[in-house]
């Protein structure tokens, strides 16, 4: 069970949404019917680029203490 704030990564490619598994969001809002989650992906000056609805076999927990994150170009997916 994941809570508001929590750091996931997906575990799938979601492309019509511009996201790639492994990229890093983070549960903004909990849905209470059904274990949906609300998961904001952002760029890294803070913009929002991206809002998925996602259940909870579609994100996986991240440990920033034992994660490295990488550099994706949001438009394109390459570093």
């Amino acid at each position: 069970m994941y809570k508001e704030g929590d750091l996931v990564a997906i575990v799938k490619d979601l492309p019509e949404k511009e996201l790639v598994r492994g990229h890093v969001g983070t549960i903004a809002f909990m849905y209470n019917d059904g274990g949906l989650y609300e998961v904001e992906f952002i760029n890294a000056i803070g913009e929002t680029v991206a809002v998925a609805t996602l259940s909870e076999s579609e994100i996986l927990a991240v440990q920033p203490q034992n994660a490295i994150l990488h550099v994706a170009n949001v438009s394109t997916n390459t570093v």
